[in-house]
């Protein structure tokens, strides 16, 4: 069947189309645990890092940034793999293949007993991740209607915080089954209580139970309809969209979606696009906000919480439970995004945060430099927090989800997700050995030139995409041929 006759619909407007909400959320929340799994694995190292660097004897600043480190060389794979493969073979299939790399993962790296083999289950995970978080946004994105698109994508980051925080909380509670560790307990004290010897293997164990769901549900949910179109099924395209909001949205959508394509892209994959001068341009904004993200430096604070919170002066245990916090405030931050994304746009919260992050990385740059310790590290950091999990850290999903041509949407996103992965390597591993050379201050202080260059340069150049179907945004930035 195909739709080219279908006059071209302003669904986004017609306040007749009644959607199957229960359906669209079923759909948007399994394939948003894709991001809670990765909101688990990419934190729950931070607070087994206390743990598993005694055990396997890590004192060295390299094996300690490897450790912290690895599974993102893991995402880099996993982007790549995206690039390659999820526009010829579909979402649906990847996020399946990366359900069952997180079980391997979890399991894996919980019964590690060397740290290479840490390190591989570490990079197997990371594999996973790269690619959840590349096309679970993504196939959101493309299944979503016009007006909830940004927050149904935004789902999909209250799941990764979500993770985040439970991660915090199982290693917090984990840690404190360990009733004999002392608080102050030293390095050869720690490797050899319950939890350098244990505690972290099940900190990592963890995920397995979720990460089993994931394999097992995406199995029941559809492959994206815009990729169903432009691999020419527009038939399963169409019964899906007629489940999400009735004969009249499916036609009109299927009809806007074949108008960006030419018959040369129907079910063809064309690398040579992403050369082509515009999408060049929306590649150079992707990658951009890509390592904004990274550079911004929040990552730090999340992988490296517990050397933050213990050079302000917290034990152990107060370290552990102001990792936390910090959980929970990311979480709550998500709810703020939900209510504004597709109200206020894109834009104007990446601004607003942008330039509130400046002021608060001077503030904490400060207290360290005038060691005021305690209360006000917490505060600054949670503020940051706050801010980055509001804009930054959604948004960047949201956007790249948004600016790209069908055509060749999941190869660029891919780019722009390599992009992230290679931002948050060099972050991660490079920060030990950076602040050894630049102390605590000025470290911060850097992050908060970082944010308002991001500010100048979002100010400038980004687009504004709230409230348009993924065809307008197309066209609107030179998409269509």
């Amino acid at each position: 069947m195909r739709f080219q006759n279908f006059p071209r619909l302003e669904i986004e407007m017609d306040s007749s189309i009644k959607y199957n909400q229960t359906y669209i959320w079923l759909i948007s929340l399994t394939a948003a645990l894709g991001g809670f799994l990765f909101g688990y694995d990419w934190v729950v190292i931070g607070g087994a890092k206390p743990f598993y660097e005694p055990y396997f004897n890590i004192t060295s600043v390299a094996d300690q940034g490897w450790g912290t480190s690895s599974a993102l060389v893991g995402c880099m794979a996993g982007a790549i793999l995206c690039f390659g493969l999820s526009d010829k073979l579909g979402r649906r299939g990847l996020l399946i293949f990366s359900g069952l790399l997180f079980s391997v993962s979890a399991i894996g790296t919980a019964l590690a007993d060397t740290f290479w083999w840490f390190n591989f289950y570490r990079i197997v995970g990371g594999v996973a991740m790269g690619i959840a978080l590349n096309l679970s946004p993504l196939y959101i994105s493309e299944l979503a209607p016009p007006e909830k698109r940004g927050r149904l994508v935004t789902i999909n980051q209250f799941l990764v915080m979500l993770g985040v925080l439970l991660a915090q909380i199982a290693n917090w509670q984990i840690s404190l089954l360990d009733t004999d560790l002392a608080e102050n307990a030293d390095f050869a004290a720690i490797a050899a209580s319950w939890s350098g010897q244990e505690g972290w293997r099940w900190m990592f164990g963890a995920e397995t139970i979720p990460a089993l769901l994931f394999f097992i549900l995406m199995f029941f949910v559809p492959e994206s309809t815009r990729w169903l179109i432009k691999n020419n099924q527009q038939d399963k395209a169409y019964r899906v969209l007629t489940k999400i909001g009735g004969e009249v949205y499916a036609k009109a959508s299927v009809s806007e979606t074949l108008s960006t394509l030419s018959e040369g892209d129907l079910g063809e994959v064309n690398f040579r696009e992403l050369l082509k001068k515009n999408v060049v341009k929306l590649l150079a904004i992707g990658i951009f906000l890509a390592f904004l993200q990274q550079w911004s430096g929040i990552n730090v604070v999340i992988y490296y919480a517990a050397d933050i919170f213990q050079a302000a002066g917290f034990t152990l245990k107060q370290m552990m439970l102001n990792i936390v916090v910090i959980g929970g405030v990311m979480v709550a931050s998500i709810f703020v995004t939900f209510a504004t994304v597709d109200k206020y746009g894109r834009k104007s919260i990446l601004l607003v945060c942008l330039a509130a992050m400046t002021l608060l990385y001077a503030g904490l740059g400060y207290s360290f430099y005038a060691d005021l310790g305690g209360t006000p590290v917490v505060v600054l950091v949670l503020l940051n927090v706050m801010f980055y999990s509001i804009s930054l850290a959604p948004l960047l999903w949201v956007l790249l989800s948004e600016i790209f041509p069908t055509r060749v949407r999941g190869a660029a996103i891919s780019i722009g997700a390599l992009a992230h992965w290679i931002g948050n390597f060099t972050l991660t591993y490079s920060f030990p050995a950076i602040k050894e050379n630049l102390g605590w201050a000025n470290n911060f202080w850097l992050y908060g030139v970082i944010c308002a260059a991001g500010f100048v340069i979002i100010w400038l150049v980004l687009p504004e995409t709230k409230g348009k179907s993924l065809e307008e945004i197309e066209k609107e930035l030179g998409g269509k041929r």
